[in-house]
C-alpha cells in the first residue's frame, strides 16, 4: 500500500486569519487532521466533509493523548495511505514538538513537511501594541519556556544570560511560574523596574493585557486572575504599548457594530 504524507502545520497564535496560505491548503486536502488545544476551532471549518478530526490537546499537566500516542497515531494514519495534517498552535517548531514527530516519521520512512506558523511570542505582543525589537529599545529577542519549576529540578535556564544579555524576553506558559521568573531575573541582574507585559489569549477576541514591572507584575497578574494561555514579555519595548496599542480599538469597534 502507498504510504500517505504528514504535514506538521503551524496554526498561528489564535486569530484564524493568521494561518498561512500553505497551512490552509494542508487543512483542505487532508484526510485526517490531528489538532491541539490552542488551535482555533474555526480553522477546522476548512477541512473537507469526509476528513477525520482528532483532538489531541494537552492541558498543562494533564495529557489527553501522551506524545508517544500521538506519534503512533501519525504513523498509523499515514501507513493507511492517508494525508494527515498535524495542526499545532503557533509555530510547530517553537515548543510544538514538531522535531520529535518529524524524527519518528523519518524513522518509519514516512514523507512529511514542516509548515511554519506565526508564533505567539511575536504575534501576541504585536497585537498588544508591543514590537519585540525596536531601534531605540531592543536589538535582541529570546523565546523561553516559562514553566520550568525549580522545586522539581526543571529550571535549567541560564538566568544570568537572560537577565543581562537579552533585551526582550518572551516567556511561554509562564503565568503559574511568574513569581519565580521575576525573582530570578532580578537576582541575576535585571533591574526591578524593568517593564513587563502579560498578554492573555493573545490575538483572539478574548485578549487581555496587563502591564507592570518585574517587582510588581506577579501581584498584578494574581489580582487580575490572568490564566494560561498567556505570554509574559519582559523588556523596555513594553513602554511602547500605551502609544501604539491598536487591537483593543478593533475589538471595541466590532462590539459597537454588533
Amino acid at each position: 500500500m502507498t504510504k500517505g504524507k504528514v504535514y506538521l502545520v503551524g496554526a498561528g497564535p489564535g486569530d484564524p486569519k493568521l494561518l498561512t496560505v500553505y497551512g490552509l491548503e494542508c487543512i483542505q486536502i487532508s484526510d485526517v487532521i490531528v489538532y491541539d488545544r490552542l488551535v482555533n476551532p474555526k480553522l477546522l471549518d476548512h477541512a473537507k466533509a469526509s476528513a477525520e478530526l482528532i483532538y489531541c490537546g494537552k492541558l498543562p499537566g494533564k495529557h489527553h493523548l501522551i506524545q508517544e500516542e500521538i506519534h503512533e497515531l501519525l504513523v498509523n494514519k499515514s501507513l493507511e495511505g492517508k494525508t494527515v495534517t498535524r495542526l499545532k498552535g503557533g509555530d510547530p517548531c517553537v515548543f510544538g514538538r514538531a522535531g520529535e514527530e518529524a524524527e519518528v516519521l523519518a524513522e518509519h520512512g514516512i514523507e512529511y513537511e514542516i509548515v511554519p506558523g506565526v508564533t505567539a511570542g511575536i504575534a501576541a505582543p504585536a497585537y498588544a501594541g508591543i514590537p519585540v525589537t525596536h531601534r531605540e529599545y531592543a536589538s535582541s529577542f529570546a523565546i523561553v519556556t516559562g514553566h520550568g519549576r525549580d522545586s522539581k529540578g526543571e529550571d535549567r535556564l541560564n538566568w544570568e544570560a537572560l537577565a543581562t544579555g537579552i533585551d526582550t524576553i518572551a516567556f511561554y506558559m509562564g503565568v503559574g511560574n511568574l513569581s519565580h521568573i521575576c525573582k530570578q531575573l532580578i537576582e541575576h541582574g535585571r533591574p526591578p523596574g524593568t517593564p513587563v507585559a502579560v498578554v492573555e489569549w493573545g490575538t483572539t477576541d478574548r485578549q487581555r493585557t496587563i502591564t507592570g514591572k518585574l517587582d510588581t507584575i506577579a501581584h498584578l497578574a494574581l489580582a487580575e486572575n490572568i490564566q494560561n494561555p498567556a505570554l509574559v514579555l519582559v523588556g523596555e519595548v513594553v513602554k511602547l504599548r500605551e502609544k501604539i496599542k491598536w487591537y483593543e480599538k478593533v475589538l471595541e469597534a466590532e462590539t459597537v457594530l454588533e
